[in-house]
């Protein structure tokens, strides 16, 4: 267990060697990884105790009465207050396990439109989505009926809050948007946006994939009805993510799934379901990848998420500059205090061969529409190049992006 604390000197560099994938090289160059916004890279302190729970405390959860599966139970559930800790969830009970952000979204729409929602009832998203938070929504509207509605964002990337106050109405039932985009890097008013969707009876749900990566996430100031995010992002394992949920909206919703752990009595007239969050966990879950999203937990925390987010800030600002200053490139999303989150495109050269220029300068990006369409049209583009930073990147790795951004203008003449 590392031993930083929130005061501490943010030495980088130390903090780079307990990452081992910083350490290789692409195309013989130095890797140079700027696409944490994808799937973060992981501590090898974090991958070691994971192999450790496999060999030494692994079981099935929650039914065994031997030594083995009691250490294993006691690991996952304590995985689940540390992640409630973490988001300062009121309850442990809060915290329900999924395979992903994705996951919770589906399940959101699958138990709360289900309950809750009928023909001519409204639905509020942004522009700015990623599909999973679209898609779900849209399956929703073809089953129920419901109508969805969608508040754009500026020429700079900016929520239009007078535009979704709008929108707002006694028809909303549910608001579902990100807490800070994956393509723009922009943080959204969600306090706002909670405290307007509550006052005419609307539930919020946020996807909080991008946000709870960058700095302290406190649900409770939030105000949110539910909070989606993935562990592969959170520099913990994929297969892994939550949902919280207030306790007292959950214990109003039906199950996602059926099957074992989730259930209180079968008999074939009559299931009982289990109390939260066992009534959303149907079958054996992701045992390790819970354990394992604990211990990244652990390592954010004593690194200091306030500690990551000045660092972070710092190189958004070198990142935007650099692109900024550079002939030819558009940067797509420039409000003031993003996260660091840099899509651009390159005049004269196409986003994917741009990217595999850099990546043959061993400069790691991502090329697409990043899963947000819908924004990619807003904006005309058809693709762009991402780079995204970690709590691990440097100044070094902006300007060799810098450098290799020239180099890929230069080798188509622009």
């Amino acid at each position: 267990m590392l031993s930083r604390g929130l005061k501490m000197t943010y030495d980088v560099h130390k903090i780079r060697a307990d990452f081992p994938a910083l350490s290789l090289q692409a195309h013989g160059k130095p890797l140079v990884f700027l696409d944490s916004a994808a799937s973060a890279q992981k501590p090898a302190e974090v991958v070691n105790r994971m192999a450790a729970f496999y060999e030494s405390s692994y079981a099935n959860v929650h039914r065994g009465v031997y030594e083995l599966s009691e250490k294993a139970t006691d690991a996952f559930e304590e995985a689940r207050r540390k992640i409630a800790a973490f988001i300062n969830a009121k309850s442990e009970n809060e915290i329900i396990f999924t395979r992903g952000a994705t996951e919770s979204l589906n399940l959101v729409a699958a138990t709360f439109g289900a309950a809750h929602l009928k023909a001519g009832d409204e639905i509020i998203l942004s522009q700015a989505e990623h599909h999973s938070n679209i898609v779900p929504w849209q399956i929703l509207r073809e089953r129920t009926g419901v109508e969805i509605k969608v508040v754009p964002v500026s020429d700079d990337g900016a929520f239009d809050f007078e535009t979704f106050e709008k929108l707002l109405n006694e028809k909303t039932k549910l608001v579902s948007v990100m807490q800070v985009s994956n393509v723009l890097g922009t943080v959204f008013p969600v306090r706002q946006i909670v405290e307007k969707a509550h006052a005419v009876g609307a539930v919020v749900c946020v996807d909080g994939c991008q946000g709870v990566t960058h700095f302290k996430t406190d649900v409770q100031s939030l105000g949110c009805d539910f909070y989606a995010f993935s562990g592969h992002k959170l520099y913990g394992p994929t297969g892994i993510g939550v949902l919280y949920g207030k306790e007292a909206v959950l214990n109003g919703l039906p199950p996602y799934q059926g099957g074992g752990d989730m259930i209180k009595s079968v008999s074939f007239e009559k299931s009982v379901w289990a109390d939260v969050p066992a009534r959303f966990e149907a079958g054996t879950p992701a045992i390790a990848q819970a354990v394992g999203l604990g211990y990244a937990v652990d390592y954010l925390s004593a690194l200091g998420m306030d500690n990551i987010a000045a660092h972070e800030a710092g190189l958004t600002k070198i990142l935007m500059r650099a692109l900024g200053e550079t002939d030819g490139v558009r940067l797509i999303g420039t409000v003031p205090d993003k996260v660091g989150v840099a899509a651009f495109t390159i005049d004269g050269v196409h986003a994917q061969d741009a990217s595999m220029i850099l990546d043959r300068q061993g400069i790691a990006v991502r090329t697409g529409h990043h899963c947000a369409q819908p924004l990619h049209e807003r904006f005309g583009v058809t693709a762009t190049i991402r780079a995204s930073v970690g709590l691990y990147n440097t100044r070094e790795d902006i300007e060799t992006l810098a450098a290799g951004v020239r180099k890929a203008k230069k080798m188509f003449g622009v």
